[in-house]
């Protein structure tokens, strides 16, 4: 495929329920149009902040269908496939394919600790199991597994292989799996260092907190790729200002997210358990948070000009 497709903004795409806490088709959807509409280059569908490993198949299936029917063709779709069982992962490889996907991703396989050549196996089933390019996830602190070099040149010898999302909290990750391969996209995947993760080498980046505020990201993606460094700089740190905010509360960060989306028009529900809900006094600090977007996005709109 055009790796250029793979090049910028993928926000990490939430699960949407009803009232009741069921996948909603409507909300799905209008996060989608959402997304798209603010000029995002792709979305990464069906991954932790999804609440993937929370949900059953067909939930998942349906979250991946109603993503399709909205976007495919407008932008670039990520399927992350990874699952409990290698058998299940394949049945959601083969869905992704037949709805249009335009890459596959996983985990590597969690719970028990296995040696690399079942994550070797994991990996390769369900590259096999499609003709869609694959982008390895790397996610050592939910994991517990750090992809190696060794097992990445291994994997890279199947030309499916063209992207890792690397969520591991040293930058240098980024700039060892480039050397290994300069043609492979890597996404930065810590918001935290989504500045930093650039300049050493990834190609773009895939996150949990791109969705409530895209305007923050994409405007530190200008910021990086015309040069301007200090606005990047800047711009990361009121980033992180908001996340620390976001983690700052008592329940779930996904569920805070969900609330400052509220604020902002988009109403996805809330989280489910095991994840926590903010409540009480902490819903007061939610239109603080949003503040503290619409804030940002109002300083380096005026930067921009």
């Amino acid at each position: 495929m055009n790796l250029e497709k793979l090049k910028g903004i993928f926000p990490a795409f939430y699960a949407c329920y009803d009232d009741v806490g069921e996948i909603s088709e409507n909300r799905t959807k209008e996060l989608c149009n959402y997304l798209y509409n603010k000029g995002v280059k792709g979305l990464y569908v069906g991954g932790s902040s999804g609440e993937c490993i929370y949900q059953n198949l067909e939930e998942r299936k349906a979250t991946l269908k109603y993503v399709a029917e909205s976007l495919r063709g407008k932008c670039t779709l990520i399927a992350h496939v990874g699952a409990p069982s290698t058998r299940e992962s394949v049945i959601l490889a083969e869905y992704a394919n037949e709805l249009g996907y335009d890459v596959l991703s996983a985990i590597p396989p969690i719970y028990f600790k296995l040696p690399e050549s079942s994550i070797y196996k994991y990996w390769t089933e369900i590259m096999n199991s499609t003709d869609l390019p694959f982008i390895i996830y790397n996610i050592p602190q939910t994991t517990g597994y750090s992809l190696s070099l060794q097992l990445l040149k291994k994997l890279l010898e199947n030309k499916k292989v063209i992207g890792i999302k690397n969520s591991s909290m040293p930058v240098m990750d980024i700039e060892r799996f480039k050397a290994v391969e300069e043609n492979l996209i890597v996404f930065n995947g810590p918001d935290e260092q989504y500045v930093s993760g650039r300049l050493i080498g990834a190609d773009g980046g895939i996150g949990g907190t791109y969705a409530v505020m895209p305007e923050l990201f994409l405007m530190a993606e200008e910021f990086v790729s015309t040069g301007n460094f200090n606005d990047a700089r800047r711009i990361q740190r009121d980033i992180n200002d908001i996340i620390i905010a976001l983690c700052s509360l008592n329940g779930s960060m996904y569920s805070a997210i969900k609330e400052v989306l509220k604020l902002r028009g988009i109403n996805i529900g809330s989280v489910r358990g095991p994840l926590e809900p903010v409540t009480g006094e902490d819903l007061n600090k939610i239109n603080e948070i949003k503040q503290m977007i619409d804030q940002a996005i109002s300083t380096y709109l005026t930067v921009r000009k």
